[in-house]
């Protein structure tokens, strides 16, 4: 029996996941895991994309790297996409949204250029990473926050800190 929730962060590259996921790391004791680091750490890729300039994620070996550790609960996942991983491992899935504006200049300070950046940003404007999280999850465990200033990113943090702990109270 898992004593403690998975928790999905995923939104467009720039909206402040690995910012939040670490500090509700911090707060809950909950375990943060970047698939982008674990990716890296573990050379979990299948090739490269010339035209993003950035590596292909082998989702397989991703999942297979993580599998134990989710079965076991306490989990905080972020990464920019949701449908590679499976429904089961996952209490509740938060999409953080970010203005376009505000998301452009992160992207932009990140070093993002031409397709890259505008494709990210036309992907939060159509709201594309919350259609796939509907799609790949039970709606009722799917959530929008928006994170857009340090005030948004605090009260994200005690929402979040507030489901876990009535989800431990909960299950336990």
């Amino acid at each position: 029996m898992i004593k403690r929730p998975n928790i999905l962060l995923t939104g467009t590259p720039g909206v402040g996941k690995t910012t939040l996921g670490r500090e509700l790391a911090l707060r809950t004791g909950l375990t943060y895991v970047n698939v982008g680091e674990l990716a890296q750490e573990g050379q979990l890729y299948d090739g490269f994309d010339e035209e993003y300039q950035c590596p292909v994620l082998d989702e397989e070996r991703v999942v297979d790297e993580l599998d134990e550790k989710m079965t076991e609960g306490g989990m905080i996942v972020d990464y920019h996409g949701c449908d590679l991983f499976p429904e089961r491992w996952f209490h509740i899935v938060f999409v953080l949204r970010t203005d376009n504006t505000q998301l452009y200049t992160r992207l932009e300070n990140r070093g993002y250029t031409g397709k890259k950046l505008q494709d990210n940003v036309q992907c939060e404007i159509f709201q594309i990473i919350y259609e796939e999280a509907m799609e790949a999850y039970q709606h009722e465990i799917v959530h929008q926050l928006q994170n857009n200033t340090p005030e948004d990113l605090e009260q994200n943090l005690e929402q979040i800190i507030q489901w876990t702990k009535q989800w431990m109270s909960d299950h336990n």
